[in-house]
């Protein structure tokens, strides 16, 4: 049987057992042990806890559950509201001041929690219900909000990039300043469409009024005193300071990943003693229970996919698959838009992680030969997936809104989050035109490669 044949079999194998509703982690598991049992030595049987160990005794992989526990801390407290609710009382005053208040705060959450699920019920469920209050369609309220849970895979600290900088043999601090203008880009893309659909909700309220319809609360105005505003401030600064003092113990080479990682994770805990009052023992439970289950469930999926890797790697796919790739002489640009079609695809059914890691042998080759900055392509890559959570069928952070916002129809969510996805998509095109919006800050901080 040919490299690629064996290959065809093994995607097809791993189609059916995933399609069959068998959870990812298992089901990559199967496969890969038996192709490992049927074309591979029989011994190799006897290294497979071996090979999952060694393929995940990496010290930037110990940095995943320290942030999942940071982000929890924060998700599980009250700051998602303070936060959402002190950007709003600034902002009320912009024509779409709601909207982009919810954008911000999707923005500074995810920075800080890194956890794209996590946003989205934080903010969501503040943002939400205030947003509809106020008039705007349930739609865009749950749209907007889904739209700005996605930052949470490419703000750092981005578990996404984490595994995408081991599976690409990349610098990690590199690629989470990679981020930054990508991430900037996309609020700012987001913001913009939330000023303009709320001038055209604004125009259409105003028109059935004046037409002797009921009055909307988008017509009504809304004021906060100077002492309101500012009463706002002292539970947001905090989070904020913890936001920077991380990112400037990275980057000014005070602390590894990992060890940043554990800071984020212990001074999110003070915070939440200091002003929140959760330090007993009952309180911190819920905290501590869903980030052992989290990290579990993740690292269990990212140990898998190696393991399948390892063993696509074995019996030569990925090798043969690259060769393919670039034995067909694609232009550099046409190969980059059939990979991120692939990407595109495998987001209808597959999370971020198993994208990453077991594509990554496949596609990086090809494109680092057709010299692609593979610091870059993780970033567009990023992004592409950032689309996977919100279109359907999987679309995670869509059923994130759902649970939140039962009574918004599943249709209007999705439709919702329609203009999103073109906006993410110029994002794309934007990045490869100006490749510089990614790649400019790590080569301006850390120098060019």
């Amino acid at each position: 049987m040919s490299d690629l044949t064996l290959g065809a079999l093994y995607g097809a194998v791993t189609l059916v057992v995933m399609f069959s509703g068998m959870p990812i982690a298992f089901a990559l598991g199967v496969v890969a042990t038996g192709f490992m049992y049927f074309c591979m030595p029989p011994s190799s049987l006897d290294t497979i806890t071996q090979n999952v160990y060694e393929e995940m005794a990496s010290i930037t992989l110990l940095s995943i559950p320290l942030f999942i526990l940071k982000g929890a801390a924060i998700g599980k407290s009250p700051a998602g509201k303070d936060l959402y609710s002190a950007i709003h009382t600034w902002m009320h005053k912009i024509p779409g001041g709601l909207g982009i208040a919810n954008v911000f705060a999707c923005a500074l959450f995810a920075a800080m929690a890194g956890s794209s699920p996590a946003t989205c019920s934080a903010i969501g469920s503040a943002g939400i219900p205030e947003m509809r209050r106020r008039g705007y369609s349930p739609g865009f309220a749950a749209g907007i909000i889904a739209a700005g849970g996605t930052l949470g895979i490419l703000l750092p600290p981005s578990i996404t990039m984490i595994l995408y900088a081991v599976a690409a043999e990349q610098s990690l601090g590199r690629l989470f300043l990679a981020g930054i203008g990508p991430g900037v880009l996309l609020v700012l893309l987001f913001a913009g469409y939330a000023v303009y659909r709320a001038h055209k909700e604004y125009k259409a309220a105003l028109v059935i009024y004046e037409q002797g319809g009921a009055k909307s609360a988008y017509l009504e105005d809304e004021h906060f005193t100077l002492a309101q505003k500012v009463e706002m401030l002292p539970r947001v600064l905090p989070f904020i300071i913890l936001l920077i003092g991380v990112m400037i113990a990275l980057y000014g080479g005070f602390a590894t990943p990992s060890e940043t990682a554990g800071l984020g994770a212990l001074l999110a805990l003070v915070l939440l003693a200091v002003i929140y009052g959760v330090w007993r023992p009952k309180d911190l439970s819920p905290i501590l229970s869903s980030s052992i289950k989290e990290s579990t469930m993740l690292l269990l999926i990212i140990g898998m996919s190696l393991f399948y890797s390892y063993v696509m790697s074995y019996l030569h796919i990925s090798q043969s698959a690259a060769a393919w790739v670039v034995s067909l002489h694609l232009s550099k640009w046409l190969l980059l838009a059939v990979i991120l079609l692939m990407v595109i695809v495998f987001g209808f059914f597959l999370p971020p992680v198993s994208i990453i890691l077991m594509t990554a042998p496949i596609i990086l080759p090809p494109l680092k030969a057709a010299g692609f900055d593979l610091i870059w392509f993780g970033i567009v890559m990023t992004v592409v997936m950032e689309m996977g959570l919100i279109h359907p069928p999987v679309g995670l952070n869509i059923f994130v809104i759902k649970n939140i916002a039962p009574d918004i129809p599943l249709k209007d969510v999705v439709w919702g989050v329609f203009p999103f996805l073109i906006l993410m998509f110029v994002a794309v095109l934007l990045l490869c035109v100006f490749p510089s919006i990614s790649t400019g800050l790590p080569d301006m901080i850390m120098g060019a490669k």
